[in-house]
């Protein structure tokens, strides 16, 4: 079936032949995940009453391809990949069988767990594999080094819009988050020799320098920055070792979440809470009016204080001595909470949360 309109049309005989007491009909579809949800959503009355057998396989996360309506009338089965001895005795029986390559060659130890790493599990990628190396084979042993030249290089399980992609993004931000360089580098060189978009990967490193690192360390924002400006101006190869500089600077800096967590939590008080007014002494009075209804009254200057602080509270009445950040002891941050103590000592503040 090549298309929505031809399996509506097979739907449709299976419902009549089931109407007038006929056997349902076993509808199998490869590749589900191609059909939209639109496209999707034409099985779900033949599976509620029951006119149809219904299998459809997918090499993509169902929770990312499939509609939750088709998900919840079906049971899913995972199927993992082969397991390197699966795939070594597929090998073996594809070089000695009839109806393979016919015992015509033998092969090397080497050669055969280098078939078995580049399948990745995938028993078409290995037979796949074994016919290109036949193909340019010239004697009747099949070593390690006929291998490397049929297969440049190594196909990786990887889809830049699949879950394999949402997975290794994953593994990237959490090694680095974890203070493993070594991690990083790993996942990194995954998702570059994967295709991935080298601007994408930048992306995500300027997020981490803000969500993981902060100001325990703000060289970290500027070298993921630097790193995107030079994918951006040279893209890869050449890119490759921007990348590779960012990912490390940031697994190796030093660690703090306190600006992700306090603006998670300002976030929360705006979304939850009734909407404050802004302070009049806050406000700017750029007309008469303005200054006739208070608004700046009360204002003090900070530059006319000895540290630079004035004694004057900025969050509304309701939010005073709520305290979003607090920063940790590790790197700059260090500092900057000493330093915060002594401004809020300068400001009156009383923290109460």
């Amino acid at each position: 079936l090549s298309g929505v309109k031809e399996v509506k049309e097979v739907l449709e005989r299976s419902r009549s032949s089931f109407k007038l007491g006929g056997k349902r009909d076993l509808l199998f579809l490869d590749e589900i995940h191609r059909f939209t949800r639109n496209q999707q959503d034409v099985l779900l009355s033949y599976l509620e009453e029951g006119s149809i057998i219904f299998i459809g396989a997918t090499t993509e996360n169902p929770s990312f391809s499939l509609n939750a309506a088709l998900l919840s009338r079906c049971q899913l089965f995972v199927f993992s990949a082969l397991s390197s001895e699966d795939i070594a005795g597929l090998v073996r029986r594809a070089i000695e069988d009839e109806k393979g390559l016919g015992g015509k060659f033998t092969i090397t130890p080497e050669a055969e767990r280098a078939i078995v790493a580049l399948s990745d599990g995938d028993a078409r990628r290995a037979l796949t594999t074994i016919e290109l190396v036949a193909s340019i084979a010239i004697g009747e042993t099949i070593d390690v080094s006929l291998v490397e030249r049929a297969v440049q290089r190594k196909g990786l399980n990887y889809d830049r819009n699949g879950e394999e992609h949402y997975n290794l993004i994953s593994a990237l931000h959490k090694s680095i988050r974890n203070s493993d360089p070594d991690a990083a580098l790993y996942w990194l060189a995954r998702m570059i020799e994967g295709g991935e978009d080298p601007r994408y990967i930048a992306r995500r490193l300027i997020r981490i320098a803000s969500e993981d690192i902060g100001l325990a360390d703000p060289q970290a924002l500027t070298i993921a920055v630097a790193a995107r400006d030079a994918v951006e101006a040279i893209g890869l190869p050449e890119g490759d070792l921007a990348l590779a500089q960012a990912a490390v600077y940031l697994s190796c800096a030093p660690k703090s979440n306190a600006l992700y967590v306090g603006l998670s939590k300002a976030k929360g008080d705006v979304r939850d809470r009734p909407v404050e007014p802004v302070p009049l002494h806050l406000r700017n009075a750029s007309t008469r009016m303005m200054k006739d209804l208070s608004y700046g009254e009360g204002y003090k200057y900070a530059h006319d204080y000895e540290q630079g602080v004035a004694p004057m509270e900025c969050l509304p009445q309701s939010l005073l001595g709520k305290v979003y950040y607090h920063p940790t002891r590790r790197g700059q941050e260090k500092e900057i909470a000493e330093g915060l103590d002594e401004t809020k000592k300068l400001r009156g503040h009383n923290s109460t949360k």
